[in-house]
């Protein structure tokens, strides 16, 4: 028993809040202290009614030593305030959690990170940027960490997965509760190659008024946080406005100048000052003078050209009408001087390939 399973257990405590443990850590630096003091003790801190009793039980020592015992035999590993493994980035954060929970490769805590955040209904642009800029970031031996949701934060842990940098999932519940349920074999992949992340105790269910304290520690684990495709009052602002307000950068993939699912980027970028970022590279030329950054970002390059599939001579004159903008088949059409069936099966191979993507209102894009 030590100071970081009495901490364990005071942020577990129901009715102990952040503040409350603030206080106590004033009185205590080592908390070891607090365990076994009687309820009158307790009352000498001036604590709020009632609270000196509840840290009497819950600190007892046979409660301390049953949830020592119940982690030792789990999978999920605590990690408390002033514990080696804690991330530094995050500890330097207005409001630090004061307990983390994690499931999975501790190690990528230390590593360099960057969030990645956007809307949970991307479009077909969207859900391609952020797989393709995921896997560069991890292919460049930097962590990309997201929250899990639908939409693009499962396009950035899928597409870092496939390299070594590898992703941190940050729930908006326990640890051991998967949300979105449709999110099961993602999590477990998470858990197996990455990291799973919360600051919530386990058993704690999804509430929406979790996930907006949850964008905090994704922004405070990072340098800096993308934003792909939000609309004007998506929550991956709060995350933006998170990273802003710790000092860290933001950085924002521009979308079509008439989707709305991307006003809330363009915002960013015209009235926030971030940064316009169309891949890896863009990001990672921010932090040029950190050591060893990005040292793997020539291979990530040379990744990309090599898997890029052929295309046939006359795949690549679509695809450089659409270099120039999402184009509707009657467009294409005049601009080619072909036919509607010709035309058609050249379309279906460059979705085929993944280089193209069809858009609300039969509009096709170039992805890559």
């Amino acid at each position: 028993m030590n100071h970081h399973h009495v901490l364990v257990a005071l942020h577990e405590m129901e009715g102990i809040g952040w503040k409350t443990i603030q206080r106590l850590t004033d009185y205590f630096p080592d908390l070891e202290e607090l365990a076994g003091l009687t309820p009158g003790q307790l009352a000498a801190l001036r604590l709020a009614p009632g609270k000196a009793e509840l840290l009497s039980r819950g600190l007892s020592r046979d409660y301390l030593n049953r949830m020592e015992e119940a982690y030792a035999d789990s999978v999920v590993v605590p990690i408390a305030r002033g514990d080696e493994e804690y991330p530094p980035l995050l500890n330097e954060t207005a409001a630090p959690p004061w307990v983390i929970y994690t499931i999975g490769r501790r190690e990528l805590l230390k590593k360099y990170a960057i969030a990645m955040v956007g809307t949970r209904t991307p479009t077909v642009y969207g859900k391609r940027i952020a797989s393709r800029m995921a896997e560069e970031l991890s292919c460049s031996d930097v962590c990309v960490v997201s929250g899990l949701a639908r939409g693009i934060d499962g396009e950035a842990h899928e597409g870092a997965l496939k390299e070594e940098g590898s992703t941190i999932a940050v729930l908006g519940c326990g640890i051991d509760v998967i949300y979105p349920r449709e999110h099961t074999l993602l999590y477990r992949k998470v858990a197996e190659q990455g990291l799973v992340l919360s600051e919530y105790p386990p058993g704690t269910q999804a509430a929406q008024g979790l996930f907006p304290q949850r964008n905090r520690i994704i922004a405070g684990l990072t340098l800096g946080t993308v934003v792909v495709e939000a609309a004007a009052r998506s929550g991956s602002l709060i995350t933006a406005k998170y990273a802003e307000g710790e000092f860290r950068e933001v950085f924002a993939v521009p979308g079509q100048v008439t989707s709305p699912k991307s006003r809330g980027t363009h915002d960013l970028i015209r009235e926030d000052g971030a940064k316009l970022v169309t891949s890896a590279a863009d990001i990672l030329k921010e932090f040029g003078h950190l050591p060893d950054m990005g040292r793997n970002s020539l291979k990530t390059m040379a990744y990309t050209r090599e898997y890029l599939p052929v295309l046939t001579a006359e795949e690549e004159r679509v695809a450089a009408v659409l270099a120039d903008g999402p184009a509707s088949i009657d467009e294409l059409i005049e601009r080619l001087q072909t036919n509607f069936g010709h035309l058609h099966s050249i379309l279906l191979s460059l979705q085929l390939k993944k280089r193209i993507g069809q858009l609300p209102g039969s509009l096709y894009m170039l992805l890559s």
